[in-house]
This record gives C-alpha cells, structure tokens and sequence, in this order.
C-alpha cells in the first residue's frame, strides 16, 4: 500500500512498489492524473487503474478512458460503487460509474466526437445496447441481469464488450 502527494511521486511511487490496483484523483500538483495513467500504464501496463474524481465533463472522461483507465467513479458515489469498481478493475474489466455512462451516452446520443465512439456503436449487438441504456440508467448488474433475464455474469460480459467496443 502506498500513498503519493502528486503525480510525480504517484508515478514513482508505483514503479518501487508496483501495486496491482492504483486508485487516482485527476487534480493533483506537479502531474495531473491524466498524465499520471498515462505513465504508469506505459510503465506497468497490468496494473489497474481506477480514477476517484470529482471531474465529470466528457474531456475528462473520455481522456481517461483513452489513456487506459480501468475505471471512473465520481466522488459523490456511494461506496458500494467504488469497490464494484475496483473488484471489476481487478478481474480486468471496465467500470463506469452510472453517471458518467450517463455522460458518455449523452455524447454519443448528441453526436460527440470523441475517438471512434460513433463508428463503434454500430458493432454493438442489440443486447448490448439494452445493457447500455439500463447502465445508463444506474441498474446494477443484478437488476439489468433480472430485467433482461440473463445472469449477472453475462452481463459483465456484456459490460466488458462494451468498454472494448466503446474505447
């Protein structure tokens, strides 16, 4: 375990201890977090990231996710959300807090131009659609495993393709 004051020293910090699980803040002095995933994932590429941020505009995210982020909760979730982040962070899949899937919807629905999200929607199959729209809508994997009925282990599944096909 590990603590860092700034990005620099997070960096640092992860090369001498290499943590499985890294858990960041975007606003931090020196190097801001952006930067700081970006180095560690080059660094450590295995190593998880999960961004804890107050931060929920689209540029935020979006260059989160580009530079690898493993998972992005916002600061007012509960807490129950961020350790379903780091669990799925840790069994290699992707996490977005419900709002933030809101946000990334959104952007979409509003024609973003964010990577190659536009492109990327018409790979998704119909069930991964609904799964997204009910994420969206802040269903936990249960609930969207119960309205859809498939398991809750599909629909990780169908989380995980999303996050791969999405970018």
């Amino acid at each position: 375990v590990g603590e860092a004051r700034d990005g620099l020293e997070a960096v640092q910090r992860v090369i001498e201890l290499r943590p499985s699980l890294v858990i960041t803040d975007l606003n931090m002095p020196r190097m801001n977090g952006i930067e700081a995933l970006r180095e560690i994932k080059a660094i450590l590429p295995n190593t998880r990231i999960v961004v804890l941020t107050a931060q929920n505009t689209e540029e935020h995210i979006f260059a989160c996710l580009q530079a690898g982020a493993d998972g992005y909760v916002l600061k007012d979730a509960d807490s129950s959300e961020l350790l379903l982040a780091i669990e799925s962070a840790l069994k290699g899949q992707r996490f977005l807090s419900p709002a933030v899937a809101e946000r990334v919807v959104q952007s979409y629905l509003n024609g973003g131009h964010h990577g190659s999200l536009g492109t990327s929607w018409n790979t998704l199959t119909r069930r991964e659609r609904e799964t997204l729209k009910l994420i969206a809508e802040g269903y936990k994997n249960r609930e969207i495993g119960s309205l859809l009925s498939i398991s809750p282990k599909t629909v990780e599944k169908h989380r995980e393709n999303l996050m791969k096909k999405l970018d």
